[in-house]
């Protein structure tokens, strides 16, 4: 506040030196200023003392930026969504125009970079900004933008075929149904239906909805990136979290522990589910909604991305009738995706295929899955242990988190079962090394082993903006990038186009390192070699790296080396 009363001071001060108004027109303009709770140049506009357009010009020379006449000027609603309403009420901003990367902003002050950076951030895009006055600035923020309540409503109309979603109830509990029905009419439900259906369409995995102390932020991620769409009036608050809990037969008393829940929905012929998840926050319950639409899965391995080496590999090793096959990488990586796509090639009608999953994310005909419920004493080792006992031919466990869940997946696999399972570490050898870290003889692991892959999903280059791309010498010694493979090789970049928000990106390819099982490293694992040696084995026959699977593509221009960097470590 004081930087602020200081920078007006300096401006008035500036008024006053050029002639524009009188010491004593100064006092009153600062005075209207802090009453209004506006700045010195709409007071003194205000006021009568000086014309916007004296000002502007001045100012325009004083920070060495261009002037803009706001009332020549017809912005495009697809630019003003660029900037939400509430960022441009609040650093009293309009973005113009755009040109590529370049996002030309209208401010009043130029100098208030804070602002430039917030910008930066939500729109993506570098900024130009232009001065014009704020009297001017004010009146077309609110023909643009409208007034704080009509924006809601704006935002709803937005959104079209949301009154087509129908609710499919999984149980029946009245008390539910009649809250639901009390909660029907109100204005919430039109846009919970239309933000869910906003979110399929768009091919978003996950919906953030984040209560802050004085502002609700809704996030989607798009291709594996979190992107501010909308800041919903905060006092929707309540009834948003609320209509999210009734929809997945949630609590909506208890705010003071984590839940989970489901909704389904009926939309525009086809069902899609969403996982929730509640979190007490210290302004509220944030909301995170998990979208599985199996109308957007790929169960074709053929499409994945392998490698030609890796997929022969991979394939093989699923159609092994016993052993074990390990898909690695952090939340988020696909190892579910892969193995889905792994069982549909398997699911025959004479195979009996049973998985143990935390939480069942997709129900697939054919196979029989078993939601494990660990406070009732349905965990992993429990659920594998009835599974035995059941004649199966494949078996998926959902994760191996601990010692008895390894070592019952272990002896599945040595008694003639095709064990499929994940765990969360970084590469393949790693993955050996961590198995016996938990407990696990080193002759079983390398007995009961088939495969391990590691994966990461990187972002592609949008089809509809590619170029070519160049990098500095600097960076690439950086990223420890080989200058003669980098010399030959032609990068690719996203300008950034309508198609793909602007990011430069449209959808995920997956990068993989995939270890087959040899004689030479069931040897290594039994005689406990480190991770290391394991690694250059595996490489010498024929083992991609992630890094080195990510720089293949690279060189076909599915994906940018900033991606590959970003995703995956090079290894000395």
């Amino acid at each position: 506040m004081a930087a602020k009363i200081a920078q007006e001071l300096r401006l008035g001060d500036l008024f006053v030196r050029e002639g524009l108004i009188t010491e004593q027109q100064l006092q009153e303009g600062l005075a209207e200023a802090k009453t209004s709770g506006h700045r010195i140049g709409w007071a003194l506009v205000h006021l009568g003392f000086v014309a916007e357009e004296e000002l502007t010009r001045m100012l325009a020379k004083q920070y060495r930026v261009p002037a803009v006449d706001l009332e020549k000027v017809t912005v495009d609603p697809k630019i003003l969504k660029l900037i939400p309403s509430n960022v441009a009420q609040k650093h009293m901003v309009l973005p113009l125009r755009r040109v590529g990367r370049m996002l030309t902003v209208a401010m009043t002050n130029p100098t208030d970079f804070s602002a430039i950076d917030d910008l930066k951030f939500i729109s993506k895009l570098e900024i130009e900004p232009v001065i014009v006055g704020e009297y001017t600035l004010r009146k077309h923020l609110e023909n643009y933008y409208g007034a704080p309540e009509e924006q809601i409503t704006e935002l709803i109309e937005g959104w079209e075929d949301f009154d087509d979603v129908e609710v499919i109830e999984d149980s029946h509990d009245e008390d539910y149904s009649a809250l639901a029905a009390e909660v029907d009419s109100a204005p919430v439900v039109k846009f919970i239906n239309g933000l869910l259906t906003d979110a399929v369409t768009k091919g978003v995995s996950d919906i953030h909805i984040e209560p802050y102390e004085k502002e609700i932020r809704v996030r989607y991620r798009i291709d594996g990136a979190l992107q501010e769409v909308m800041k919903p009036p905060m006092k929707m608050k309540a009834a948003l979290t609320s209509r999210i809990k009734i929809l997945s037969d949630l609590n909506i008393a208890e705010r003071r522990v984590p839940q989970d829940g489901r909704i389904k929905l009926k939309m525009r012929n086809k069902v899609v589910d969403f996982r929730v998840s509640t979190l007490p926050v210290i302004f509220g319950e944030k909301i995170v909604l998990r979208i599985l639409d199996k109308g957007n899965l790929t169960f074709d391995l053929t499409k994945f991305g392998f490698e030609p080496k890796a997929e022969k590999d991979f394939m093989w090793a699923i159609s092994r009738p016993y052993g074990m096959v390990l898909v690695t990488g952090p939340t988020g990586s696909g190892k579910t995706t892969t193995l889905y796509s792994a069982l549909s090639q398997v699911n025959t009608i004479d195979t009996n295929i049973m998985t143990a999953e935390d939480p069942v994310e997709y129900n697939l005909h054919g196979i029989n899955q078993v939601l494990v419920r660990t406070e009732i004493g349905m965990d992993f080792p429990a659920a594998l242990k009835a599974f035995l006992r059941q004649d199966p031919n494949i078996i998926m466990v959902g994760e191996i988190r601990d010692l008895s869940t390894g070592g019952i997946a272990i002896k599945a696999a040595l008694t003639g079962h095709l064990v499929l399972s994940t765990l969360h570490t970084n590469d393949c050898p790693g993955t050996v090394t961590r198995m016996i870290d938990m407990g696990l003889e080193p002759f079983n692991v390398a007995s009961a082993l088939n495969l391990i892959s590691a994966q990461r999903l990187a972002r592609r280059i949008c089809s509809n903006c590619k170029q070519e791309a160049t990098y500095e010498e600097e960076y690439l010694n950086s990223a420890k990038i080989e200058l003669d493979w980098a010399h030959r090789t032609t990068f690719y970049k996203g300008e950034g186009c309508d198609q793909c928000g602007g990011s430069g990106y449209k959808g995920r390819c997956g990068l993989y390192e995939v270890m087959i099982m040899s004689t030479a490293l069931r040897k290594a694992i039994m005689n406990e070699m480190g991770t290391d040696e394991l690694r250059e084995l595996a490489r010498s026959e024929g083992m991609l790296t992630l890094r080195e699977d990510g720089l293949k593509k690279v060189e076909r221009g599915t994906t940018t080396l900033d991606e590959i960097i970003k995703e995956t470590t090079v290894v000395d």
